[in-house]
């Protein structure tokens, strides 16, 4: 029987990046459990991975290999990524607050932590090393066109990027960070990047469309991996990170400025983007697969934890774990059987 190609998204959320990676975590736990195999990781039963903003950050967590050129990281180690950096990424100080108007003349936050962070976690590994194919969204402002890191297309392009500067990148969030200016690793490329949150929060679409490209066969070593797959040859797993949605009243948005709809403009590009991929995907797998089995978005929910990217206290980082532990409560048939799904896939 023919293989399907295994896909993997991950929504942007900044610190809400927890749900799902705590959600990554049980699947890794059943993954390991169900396979006999105490090393196997996420990376080894998707075969490709897309991220957007912090969904980036944790592409790159599950993809950046060892010396062995195995996993680096487990999925609870990607969890500690937020878990021990999260509090002083978005750490400011008074007078960062009082001069960015919390946010609005200047960045909210300075990258220096963020920056120091991925560097501790990445290193020097480039974009061509990452275990398997991935697409990290990024937008370029100079040159006004999305940007897709693949290491697929390094060979192309005959452009590498450090991954740490890819991470940095997608998480450049307007208001929030700075933009980035990253260097290909032959210094002959220089991108200013935002977030990729601004046209792509939900990246399982541009994943599909990626896959469709792609020799799979080719790519996996695997004969029965198909070569340009369409949605009958794919699986796709869709994981967000906690919606909470804020509504606006008319008759306080009536009379907004531009400086007011700065942060509602933000909120509701990226949840509008998410629901909309999630209604093109479904279209599309109920023409090969009425039933869905193919493709899944888990949608958690908040509960006590805040809806803010940026929210990273202590008190709240632990709401946001018992958020991703409730999704896995609330959705534990599905994920338990699409461990049973992946392992079969890739046996």
């Amino acid at each position: 029987m023919a293989k399907k190609v295994s896909i993997l998204s991950l929504d942007g959320g900044g610190i809400k990046g927890i749900i799902p990676a705590t959600v990554l975590a049980y699947i890794e736990e059943q993954l390991q459990k169900q396979s006999g195999n105490k090393d196997a990781r996420i990376a080894d039963f998707f075969d490709l991975i897309a991220g957007t903003s912090t969904g980036g950050i944790l592409t790159c967590a599950y993809l950046i290999p060892d010396e062995n050129n195995r996993p680096k990281y487990t999925a609870k180690e990607a969890l500690g990524f937020y878990l021990e950096r999260g509090d002083e990424i978005f750490d400011v100080n008074i007078w960062q607050r009082m001069a960015s108007g919390g946010g609005i003349f200047d960045e909210k936050y300075s990258a220096d932590e963020l920056e120091d962070a991925l560097s501790d976690y990445f290193g020097d590994v480039l974009l061509s090393q990452l275990l398997k194919p991935s697409l990290i969204t990024a937008y370029n402002i100079k040159d006004r066109k999305t940007e897709f890191f693949n290491k697929l297309d390094v060979p192309r392009k005959n452009l590498d990027y450090f991954v740490r500067d890819i991470a940095r990148a997608t998480s450049a969030a307007p208001t929030y960070f700075e933009p980035a200016r990253i260097k290909s690793s032959n210094g002959l490329k220089v991108l200013p990047l935002i977030d990729g949150g601004m046209f792509a929060n939900n990246p399982a679409m541009c994943a599909y469309a990626e896959a469709r490209s792609v020799d799979f066969s080719a790519v996996t070593g695997n004969s029965e991996k198909p070569a340009h797959p369409g949605a009958k040859d794919m699986m796709i797993l869709s994981l967000a990170t906690g919606s909470e949605k804020k509504p606006y009243s008319w008759k306080e948005a009536r009379d907004w400025g531009s400086v007011k709809w700065i942060k509602p403009v933000i909120d509701i590009l990226m949840s509008g983007n998410s629901e909309t991929v999630d209604y093109e995907l479904k279209k599309i797998f109920e023409t090969v697969d009425p039933h869905l089995n193919s493709y899944a978005r888990v949608e958690p929910f908040l509960g006590r934890a805040s809806a803010e990217m940026d929210e990273a206290s202590p008190q709240n980082m632990a709401l946001l774990v018992e958020a991703g532990e409730t999704a896995v409560k609330q959705n534990k048939d599905l994920l338990d059987q699409w461990v049973i799904e992946l392992i079969e896939n890739q046996a």
